[in-house]
């Protein structure tokens, strides 16, 4: 891997403009049930290849102008209420701002391939020192190749936003950036007035039964392609036998889920499951600009056996079911608790149309890549955007004795 070298400037505090802030400090968003299911660092990295005019500076601009509508980024978890039972986490709209840094490297986005590498990515952003509630809610980075090129580092508090709130922000702050007068999306966030229906039972129960799983040992950081050949073929195959469509998510779903189960599990009756995010906002009716967490969970359990050697049409089928129901079937909670364990359970989610609007006047990212520092934890898997055409996954999904045989199988997906 060729060797990069990252300078950066001092950091920076990101405030809306003087005298243009639309909430005073005393404002307080509160969270609601679909919020509370998540917590914790997300990091995401958006490259674009084509250059622009100050990259840096037209981000920090368009980020300044962007936190005057959409102040709660800006603000901090402060925790209300007094007296015990009464306590509860909010955000305050303090106005306290967004790091951000600035950073140049000595070579061009083409000269560094590897640009997934824990190594490099632990320099393309800037990552929250605790987990206390006085953190900002949102880093960022730009860092300038030589090519002229940027990547973006984003680094933001998940019970602020879901994937798609974050990128109606970046769209604002794109569009600001550009020029723009205001955001083309009116942001809403107050999920008591825009939400008409609450999180579905399921969803909280089965965050709360996860909570309860002991986490997997350290886990390999995978990049992984899956070839649009084969996604395709697979999607005409399902079309021709089941007559209707199936996504590229299932099918890719479908791949991870079989190679995986393959190369950690010899035990063909254990309990294996599968569970996935969905943008809920059709079943909650929200409103029209709506940027705060509004997904469900969704889950799929079945065999190691059926898994591993079931058809990838019947696999597909399963997560295509599970991906159709607004409202999850309750599984039997019993059985899970007792059968299921953490490394038998694989997370996966999209991050495939987080470049929808991230224009800084040069067209949308090339690539989108995620990362995560703590290595402990359930696994997990991000879909990411096509590169070079196939699909890419960023995987934190087996342990390290585990990854060959998983890579491995990953390969020999043609022959299925």
């Amino acid at each position: 891997m060729a060797r990069v070298l990252i300078s950066k400037y001092p950091v920076a505090n990101v405030r809306p403009p003087a005298g243009q802030v639309t909430a005073t400090g005393s404002e307080i968003i509160y969270l609601s049930a679909y919020d509370r299911i998540f917590a914790g660092p997300v990091t995401a990295f958006f490259v674009f290849k084509n250059p622009i005019r100050d990259p840096a500076e037209s981000v920090r601009r368009g980020l300044s102008r962007a936190l005057v509508h959409y102040y709660p980024m800006a603000g901090r978890l402060v925790v209300a209420g007094a007296g015990a039972g009464e306590e509860e986490v909010v955000i305050q709209c303090t106005g306290e701002g967004v790091p951000f840094v600035a950073a140049s490297a000595d070579c061009a986005i083409k000269d560094v391939p590897e640009l997934c590498d824990p190594p490099v990515q632990e320099e393309l952003a800037l990552y929250p020192p605790s987990c206390s509630h006085s953190e900002p809610l949102m880093f960022m980075q730009v860092t300038v190749f030589s090519c002229g090129g940027f990547i973006v580092g984003i680094t933001w508090n998940h019970l602020l936003c879901d994937g798609a709130g974050l990128v109606q922000f970046f769209q604002a702050v794109g569009e600001l950036a550009r020029g723009l007068k205001s955001p083309s999306v009116v942001p809403v966030r107050q999920a008591a007035d825009c939400l008409e229906l609450g999180l579905p039972p399921f969803s909280t129960k089965f965050m709360q039964f996860v909570a309860t799983l002991q986490p997997s040992p350290a886990r390999a950081f995978l990049n992984i392609t899956v070839p649009s050949t084969f996604i395709n073929h697979i999607k005409h195959m399902f079309s021709a036998s089941q007559g209707r469509p199936c996504s590229v998510f299932e099918v890719v779903a479908a791949v991870l889920w079989r190679c995986r189960t393959r190369a950690i599990l010899s035990d063909q009756g254990a309990l294996v499951a599968l569970f996935f995010m969905a943008n809920a906002r059709k079943y909650a009716r929200a409103r029209e600009g709506f940027y705060g967490n509004c997904v469900t969970i969704h889950l799929v359990t079945a065999t190691s056996g059926m898994v591993a050697n079931g058809n990838i049409m019947d696999i597909v089928k399963m997560i295509q079911r599970a991906k159709n129901e607004v409202v999850p079937d309750q599984p039997n909670m019993d059985e899970l608790q007792q059968r299921l364990l953490g490394y038998n359970l694989l997370g996966l989610s999209s991050w495939r149309n987080f470049g929808v609007g991230f224009d800084f006047g040069a067209g949308g990212p090339a690539r989108l890549m995620s990362y995560e520092q703590e290595r402990a934890g359930l696994p997990f898997c991000a879909v990411c955007l096509p590169c070079e055409d196939d699909h890419n996954v960023m995987a934190r999904c087996v342990m390290e004795e585990h990854a060959n045989a998983f890579l491995q199988e990953i390969l020999n997906i043609q022959l299925i």
